[in-house]
């Protein structure tokens, strides 16, 4: 099969398009012919070497979480999903090395759930990673319909996905943004705040008795501001602050879930979560999809089309 590589930390340019042999399939695992792979900031700044301390890598490497794409092998004793079925999934694994930036991936079913029927492939590809973020924040804080939340970087990845599911869930969202995304975030049902100076003073202005929670998707040294405009200090996550936890806060790492991977393709289906596709490249083409991201101006997701 082709697969993107690298064999040592490094820059978007150290990324290669080789051939390996298929990957073996697992118990409890399925082997998924992947459509499109969905790119995150993650997986350079993986290569890049910033997570060393905390993941453990084995080279080559094929990065990549993300995946949509149709089964084309089942394990031994796996019965969640039979050849053929459309499946979407952030395939984290217990160490860092067999990817989704191939024309092939050994899943365990754990990571995988139905394809929305609403989503392309290469919508669906982009939806898991962040769409997994936005909600398993929402639910750390145990927000409820009729609650308000703050989302501070609404109009990223992460953010604009916490918007529509928030909303979905009948909650009053405050979104901050630079001005030039105002409108769309509107267009997502949050009521947009610029960031920066006087930010606080913005949302008060909004909610002068406090919002009941607040998500930090992007970091910033923003966790201890945002505490100051929750009712309680410790319905705040952070994403981006990893001494958020010891503010008071919580710090987030997403995980693998099928149900939430079921009840976020459950919403695209409903028409209430969307995809935006910004850029779709080639899978040869990673190295440029990398610098896309780390430029930090796509409001969309970036994909990789197997």
């Amino acid at each position: 099969m082709k697969a993107i590589t690298y064999t040592a930390y490094g820059t978007p340019a150290s990324l290669q398009l080789v051939d390996l042999p298929r990957p073996k399939v697992g118990p409890g695992e399925v082997l998924v012919r992947v459509k499109a792979a969905g790119v995150n900031p993650v997986d350079w700044k993986l290569a890049a070497g910033y997570l060393d301390p905390i993941l453990e890598v084995r080279y080559p490497v094929i990065p990549g979480w993300d995946v949509a794409g149709v089964v084309e092998a089942v394990g031994e004793d796996t019965f969640d999903h039979a050849v053929g079925d459309e499946v979407y999934g952030y395939v984290r694994k217990e160490w860092v090395e067999l990817g989704t930036y191939a024309e092939l991936v050994s899943a365990p079913v754990r990571t995988l759930a139905r394809k929305p029927r609403e989503l392309s492939f290469e919508q669906a590809a982009g939806l898991p990673l962040a769409g997994l973020t936005a909600y398993q924040s929402l639910t750390r804080v145990g927000l409820r319909a009729g609650e308000s939340v703050v989302i501070h970087s609404a109009a990223g990845g992460t953010g604009s996905f916490g918007v529509q599911i928030a909303v979905a869930l009948g909650l009053r969202v405050i979104g901050t943004a630079g001005a030039h995304n105002h409108d769309y975030l509107r267009s997502l049902g949050a009521e947009p705040v610029l960031y920066g100076e006087g930010m606080a003073d913005r949302i008060r202005a909004l909610a002068p008795d406090g919002v009941d929670a607040a998500l930090d998707f992007y970091g910033d040294d923003v966790v201890e501001t945002l505490q100051s405009l929750v009712k309680e200090r410790h319905r705040v996550v952070s994403i981006a602050d990893y001494n958020a936890a010891a503010k008071g806060a919580h710090q987030l790492w997403v995980r693998p879930d099928t149900a939430d991977l079921t009840f976020l393709a459950e919403l695209a289906d409903a028409g209430k979560l969307t995809v935006n596709v910004e850029h779709a490249l080639p899978l040869g083409e990673a190295a440029k999809a990398w610098e896309l991201s780390a430029a930090g101006r796509t409001r969309g997701k970036i994909v990789l089309t197997v």
